[in-house]
């Protein structure tokens, strides 16, 4: 019996080591392939032109998450030419550098909005979120009507523009402290209108050769 072949021997009739022995090589395996994307993560930067939300676009997607928009809108356009014909230039994560969560997925129940900013009118989007048949007879969708009367505390801005700072967005005191009063007499409608009409145009990384 070759004697290299007495060690293996030995490792797969202790059933200990052996065990013991794959957790280690599993685990050198899973940080050989997790290790680079989450240095990958660390090494996006916000290209100019892309900076943390208003205070306003801040209450708004913040609501679209609450209200679960996401589960059938997704916001990542993918490089194929179906997609990008129809939705605009393919999402890159810079794009998105100051989401958290971020809106990326693959769940499409309705179109992506990841560059849907400007492709309606103010008044439509609301219209359209208070009673989707109403502008679109075939939605599925449900309505917000409550979004309308519903109003922002600046207050729960501010700590929350607060808590992204400690997480490296870049509000400044001046920001920070100005939050109540940009949301003063508005509604959480007119903050998810104004989060929505900011998608692909107030926050769009700059695209070598868009279209």
């Amino acid at each position: 019996m070759a004697k290299g072949y007495r060690y293996f021997e030995a490792i797969e009739k202790n059933v200990g080591l052996l065990g013991f022995l794959t957790l280690v090589m599993v685990s050198l395996g899973g940080l050989a392939e997790i290790t680079p994307i989450f240095v990958q993560a660390h090494t996006v930067k916000p290209p100019a032109g892309v900076k943390p939300y208003d205070p306003l676009r801040l209450a708004g997607r913040d609501i679209y998450v609450r209200e679960g928009c996401y589960l059938c809108h997704s916001q990542m356009i993918r490089a194929l030419r179906a997609e990008v014909d129809r939705y605009g230039h393919f999402s890159v994560a810079s794009e998105s550098v100051y989401d958290r969560p971020f809106q990326w997925g693959s769940k499409r129940t309705g179109p992506d909005l990841a560059r849907v900013g400007g492709k309606y009118s103010d008044d439509w989007q609301r219209l359209h979120l208070m009673n989707p048949r109403a502008v679109e007879p075939q939605s599925n969708m449900p309505g917000y009507p409550w979004l309308a009367t519903a109003s922002i505390d600046g207050n729960d801005i501010m700590a929350r523009m607060r808590a992204l700072r400690t997480l490296g967005d870049p509000y400044t005191d001046a920001d920070i402290a100005g939050a109540p009063k940009a949301v003063a007499g508005k509604t959480e409608l007119d903050a998810l209108v104004a989060y929505l009409q900011g998608l692909g145009v107030l926050n769009d990384a700059p695209q070598a050769g868009a279209r």
